[in-house]
């Protein structure tokens, strides 16, 4: 979160681009590491430490979410998202606001990368059903081409001659929006089988029966969570991708 973007602390990034949304009252960092919390506030912005033993990001924005008013809509934009599109947030909080049925809504992007995204487990994957909502999610590539891998051979052959194959995956962003009472429902249940595999929190919720609406985007975003992301995102930032 540190880590320097073009001489500026990478969760800066994120921040700024969470300021940008409509609708939101404020934006708050949440964070167990006091270093976070100086450089958030040194540059004016408003930081929450919260306890350290948290499972998941979920767990930690949920002990700020606490001291909200009932009622509120939260959004958990996770802190290594710095090119996170402010259209992509909004777009999210208005399928909350439309859908009194849905427990969390989250958003997927495009894939077009077999190496740098496909078969990364950084990079989780989702499936959905005809209507939006979510089946799965891993840091596996799913669904499987069968087809197209018996045409060339396996999976990577396929995709190597099908290109169009990839528009079958889609990437998870690192974004979910709640209701508050939701959140601190959902936060209050054991860390479930599927999520402690994965390490994908998401699965706790689809374990216990919640409606995930997944909001397809086409704004690129990256998380950085290797010292390559780092790089790619300092090129996009710098306009060189």
């Amino acid at each position: 979160m540190l880590l320097p973007l073009n001489g500026k602390p990478l969760i800066l990034y994120t921040l700024e681009q969470a300021a940008k949304v409509r609708y939101i009252t404020n934006v708050i960092v949440a964070t167990d590491d006091e270093r976070i919390a100086a450089v958030v506030g040194e540059a004016g912005h408003e930081a929450v430490l919260t306890s350290p033993e948290h499972r998941s990001g979920s767990d930690r924005i949920a002990e700020v979410a606490a001291c909200l008013p009932e009622g509120s809509i939260i959004v958990n934009v996770q802190g290594d998202e710095p090119l996170i599109s402010p259209k992509t947030i909004e777009a999210a909080v208005q399928a909350i606001l439309a859908d009194d049925n849905v427990d969390i809504v989250t958003t997927s992007e495009p894939i077009t990368s077999h190496d740098d995204e496909l078969i990364n487990f950084n990079v989780v994957k989702v499936v959905t059903n005809d209507d939006g909502q979510a089946l799965y999610f891993s840091r596996s590539p799913m669904p499987f081409p069968r087809a197209g891998s018996e045409r060339h051979g396996g999976p990577r052959e396929a995709l190597e001659a099908e290109p169009e194959l990839f528009s079958i995956f889609r990437k998870h962003t690192g974004l979910y929006v709640y209701r508050r009472e939701y959140l601190l429902k959902f936060t209050a249940l054991p860390q479930s089988k599927l999520e402690k595999i994965e390490m994908l929190e998401q699965l706790r919720a689809l374990e216990n029966g919640a409606k995930i609406k997944v909001l397809e985007v086409d704004e690129p975003s990256i998380s950085v969570d290797t010292a390559e992301d780092l790089e790619r995102a300092r090129r996009i930032i710098e306009g060189n991708e």
